[in-house]
């Protein structure tokens, strides 16, 4: 089930092996965004484009 626009909840943190809990650093984010834009890979670029965007709002 998709909780509001993460449609696969888990799915970069699970290509990246980043703990579950921690939050993904952002040089590992850039490195995945990078290497899916070499490699053609859209879905991931845009999972690390999401989660680097998504660090940036603000948290209430």
């Amino acid at each position: 089930m998709a909780i509001g626009k993460i449609k696969r909840p888990g799915a970069l943190r699970k290509k990246l092996h980043a703990p579950k809990g921690k939050k993904i650093p952002v040089s590992k984010l850039r490195a995945a965004k990078a290497k899916a834009k070499r490699s053609g890979d859209t879905r991931t670029e845009r999972e690390a484009t999401f989660a680097l965007n998504a660090r940036k709002w603000k948290k209430k």
